[in-house]
């Protein structure tokens, strides 16, 4: 079971606070706690139940081996994204998203590919050979590649799962996941529909100190998951080493019975052989 979500430190960073009462979703309605100065106030009990259900289902996508893409392009949000997600080893997206990024997704690695041969062609010496003109052109096209695809040039296939930070602002990585059936997580304020998410975490999405608190709270459960499979990788390297030892070990042969030797007669017939000589000796003395 993840850990114990602790509703005081959700109250502390703001968590709580919704949009203006006139921007609602009617949706958003079973997590709302109350109505303060024209504000909803989220329900930080249910808020805390939901972070501990994605939190189980993003630990074992991680056990797995599968990755969680994190998506962010608000300012207030791009770079805790960009931190947590590094953290914990997942890719993830703070500028714009690329349209197809996921339905799309061949065209993608192709993008990411043209930035690997880019820089095999430096480190070849390739692109000394160029003119400056030439040169300029490829370290644009680099840049930019890098500012919007660097941090998915290790995600080879598609991910097991996204996390959202405000369902409104990312609506097309919504859409994309929900035609390849990719299931979503997310922060979701008082103004979204919670129905496009498959694990909704009503909280404030427009705060730095909400967000950051809740990734917190997410990438730390999937570094979990990440460490159980390295140990559970570990014990299987060393039972199949076991193994291999056991099966590579000499077997011990049983030692088989001799039969016995029937000796006496032998020794008695070397012994009259012997005697003979003697015998015929003695007959010719007397």
């Amino acid at each position: 079971m993840a850990n114990k979500v602790d509703v005081k430190e959700l109250l502390e960073a703001g968590v709580h606070f919704g949009h203006m009462t006139r921007k609602w979703d009617p949706n958003m309605a079973p997590y709302i706690y109350m109505e303060r100065n024209g504000i909803h106030i989220i329900n930080l009990y249910k808020t805390a139940a939901k972070i501990e259900e994605a939190n189980e289902a993003l630990k074992k996508i991680a056990a797995s081996g599968r990755k969680v893409l994190f998506v962010a392009t608000k300012k207030q949000a791009k770079d805790i994204v960009a931190e947590k997600a590094s953290a914990a080893n997942m890719p993830y997206i703070t500028e714009r998203w690329p349209g197809g990024m996921l339905t799309n997704f061949v065209t993608i690695r192709k993008a990411v590919k043209k930035m690997t041969s880019i820089d095999k062609m430096k480190k070849d010496g390739t692109f000394n050979t160029l003119s400056k003109k030439e040169k300029l052109q490829i370290d644009r096209l680099r840049a930019k590649l890098e500012k919007n695809l660097g941090s998915i040039a290790d995600m080879s296939r598609l991910p097991a799962a996204l996390f959202i930070v405000d369902i409104k602002a990312e609506h097309i990585a919504v859409k994309e996941a929900q035609k390849l059936n990719i299931p979503v997580f997310a922060m979701v304020d008082t103004n979204s529909d919670p129905r496009e998410v498959d694990y909704v975490i009503p909280a404030n999405d427009d705060a730095s100190k909400s967000i950051e608190k809740v990734l917190s709270l997410v990438t730390a459960a999937i570094i979990d998951g990440l460490n159980n499979r390295t140990s559970d990788k570990e014990a299987d390297d060393a039972d199949e080493a076991e193994a291999m030892e056991v099966a590579a070990a000499p077997v011990a042969e049983a030692p088989v019975a001799e039969a016995p030797v029937a000796e006496a007669p032998a020794v008695e017939a070397e012994v009259a052989e012997e005697a003979a000589p003697e015998a015929d000796a003695q007959t010719e003395e007397a």
